[in-house]
């Protein structure tokens, strides 16, 4: 009888544990995602920033070939 009640407390165990594993795995998971999308909305902005830097520049170096 204790061996089969040693059985039985070992599978809940390893239950017990795969549960707190799957938790853990779902809760780093979904922070990755979390972050991903703030790097996303990160990279948008620099990608906007540097366009406009870009356009101004072009606009600045235009303006004295247009007195010629």
């Amino acid at each position: 009888m204790q061996s089969s009640d040693e059985v039985v407390r070992l599978l809940t165990e390893i239950r017990d544990t795969g549960r707190e594993h799957l938790a853990e795995y779902r809760r780093v998971a979904a922070r990755s995602v979390a972050l991903q999308e703030q790097m996303s909305r990160i990279y948008k902005r620099v990608l906007l920033v540097c366009g406009i830097v870009v356009v101004v520049i072009l606009l600045l170096l235009a303006s004295p070939l247009a007195w010629l």
